[in-house]
């Protein structure tokens, strides 16, 4: 089979999977958990005319850290990435898709990339609308854009985004081809990444945070009772950081890929 024919395949699977993902319902749920920071900084703008310029940005700093790479890309990857293969088993309907004359890995790939892409578009929208309420409001902020290091957070931060949809979709894709019920152990993950600063250091390397953390552009105070509890580890260089997960998400696409081969459709078990 030539490469021509597979990258066509390639893109059709991503062209089917991007029309099967935005749904009216799951559109919307998607567009929440984006765009929800989003309407709180533009309340925040509009009722605030007095900002300081240092603390709208560890805030933002704060939002993007604790809310989009925490809670909200993790919670948008999840739903993405888990209904790729294991909702279609749920629905009944994947054996159609492996009715077609199209290697099952291609397949994956595809859906994956659609997943990615979804991700990174919604969220990277999120991101940026926050980004420019937290600071086009006021003339400090629009100067911190204009001539200060305003864009170089920006960028940061949707590399940051880009990374964590790269990092949780192959984790939660990977885990739907292996177990029939993921959720709790995405719930064991969602807690695994919120402990990441208690844990050993050995341990912080199994995280996806872990990785993400060097690569925001300003770093949040540890205070009170959570500073007592923080470990601190040797941060991981910019370069090696990038790399390492998306050398991570490749290996364990390439997992998915060796274990659709190996699926077998049994609806009545699933």
């Amino acid at each position: 089979m030539s490469w021509a024919l597979r990258g066509r395949q390639l893109r059709e699977a991503m062209r089917q999977e991007l029309r099967r993902t935005f749904t009216f319902w799951g559109t919307l749920r998607l567009l929440f958990l984006a765009f929800a920071p989003t309407l709180i900084i533009a309340g925040h703008a509009i009722h605030d005319g007095r900002c300081n310029l240092e603390e709208e940005t560890l805030i933002l700093a704060g939002i993007v850290q604790v809310y989009y790479v925490r809670i909200g890309l993790f919670f948008g990857c999840l739903g993405i990435f888990v209904r790729l293969v294991r909702g279609e088993l749920a629905e009944h309907t994947l054996h159609y898709a492996f009715l077609a004359p199209v290697r099952r890995e291609v397949l994956v790939v595809g859906r994956f990339l659609a997943g990615v892409l979804t991700a990174i578009l919604v969220f990277g929208a999120g991101i940026l609308a926050s980004f420019a309420m937290m600071y086009l409001h006021f003339d400090a902020g629009i100067d911190f854009v204009s001539n200060g290091p305003g864009l170089g957070y920006l960028r940061a931060y949707l590399l940051v985004a880009v990374l964590a949809c790269l990092g949780y979709g192959a984790v939660f894709l990977a885990m739907s081809l292996v177990l029939k019920n993921p959720i709790v152990p995405a719930v064991v993950v969602f807690f695994w990444e919120g402990i990441n600063g208690a844990l050993p250091v050995w341990l912080k390397r199994f995280s996806v945070t872990h990785y993400l953390k060097p690569l925001f552009p300003v770093e949040l105070p540890v205070e009170g009772i959570s500073g007592l509890f923080t470990v601190v580890a040797e941060p991981v260089p910019g370069w090696l950081a990038v790399s390492g997960l998306v050398a991570f998400a490749a290996l364990l696409l390439a997992f998915a890929c060796w274990r659709v081969r190996r699926l077998e459709v049994l609806y009545s078990s699933d």
